[in-house]
Parts: structure tokens; C-alpha cells; sequence
């Protein structure tokens, strides 16, 4: 099974864009041999999350949300397996290193620590260009000499499945 770990802006950051754009990756990436991770909530994390369950590829069990809570509430209702972590946005650390790939799109600070994260981890992140945020900003940047390289601009859905 390969494990794809999707970063991203929640709700109140995510544009209806880039929802939809999440939506249709989500479709595209929905295989039998993947499992999708995420933080869990809303926004980008949900959109890629829908995506997924209304593909024909979809099965039981394929979508992980990693949330930042001790309880599963705010899960999005596309989330199959839920991991309440009570670790607040520490669980970031935890999603990055879930996932044997990145894809991360637009965001915020949040965004940013899992960009960082993966960088220090050593992951290869697919950063869209096509949406404001830190993925477009910091694509094909080697941040720091430990992660030359890490950060790959991509801008369509073509090319993501492309690096999977």
C-alpha cells in the first residue's frame, strides 16, 4: 500500500478552488493500493477526503485522519479511520511521517510546520503552485542543506500522479 499524506489549508483558509481542486485529486488518487492521511478536518484535508469516497476505486478503510483533539468529533464525515491524538498541532509530525509521499497545497502556518517537518524527515513533497499559500511559495526551494531537492512544483493533477 503506498501512503499519500495530504497538507492544507482547514475551512476557514481553504478557497472553493481549491476545494474543488482537492475534490477531483482526491478522485484521481482513490486506487486500491492507497491509503489517503490527513489531518482530518475540514478544508483541503476533506475535499481530498470526498474525493476519495466517491471514487469507484474507494474501499472501506482508505481515508486516515490524524486529528489535533482527544476525541473524534471533528472529524470530516469522509474520514474512514480516526486517530484522535489529543496532541494538538503536534500531530502534524505525526501525519508527515504517516505518508511515504506529501502533497501539499496552498496554506497557512499549519501548513508550513508540516512543510517543515517533511524537510527535516527527509520526504519528497509534491508543493501545487497553482493556489496561494506556502506550497506554492516554497516549491522548488532547498530550504536548508538537509533537504535539497524535497520540494517539487507541480500544477496539475496530471502531474502529481505523475510523482506517485
Amino acid at each position: 500500500m503506498k501512503k499519500i499524506a495530504f497538507i492544507g489549508p482547514n475551512s476557514e483558509n481553504c478557497s472553493d478552488q481549491l476545494y474543488d481542486f482537492g475534490v477531483e485529486l482526491g478522485r484521481a488518487v482513490a486506487t486500491a493500493d492507497t491509503i489517503i492521511i490527513c489531518g482530518g478536518r475540514g478544508g483541503f484535508m476533506e475535499a481530498v477526503c470526498r474525493g476519495a469516497k466517491e471514487s469507484a476505486g474507494t474501499f472501506k478503510g482508505q481515508t486516515l485522519g490524524i486529528l489535533p483533539e482527544a476525541t473524534a468529533e471533528s472529524a470530516n464525515r469522509w474520514v474512514d479511520v480516526t486517530i484522535p491524538t489529543g496532541m494538538g498541532l503536534a500531530r502534524n509530525a505525526i501525519i508527515v511521517n504517516s505518508g511515504d509521499i506529501i502533497v501539499a497545497a496552498g496554506g497557512g502556518t499549519g501548513t508550513l510546520s508540516e512543510l517543515a517537518f517533511a524537510c527535516q524527515m527527509g520526504k519528497k513533497v509534491l508543493c501545487i503552485t497553482t493556489f496561494d499559500g506556502w506550497a506554492a511559495r516554497l516549491a522548488a526551494a532547498d530550504v536548508d542543506a538537509i533537504s535539497p531537492g524535497l520540494l517539487i512544483p507541480v500544477a496539475t493533477i496530471e502531474e502529481i500522479l505523475g510523482h506517485l
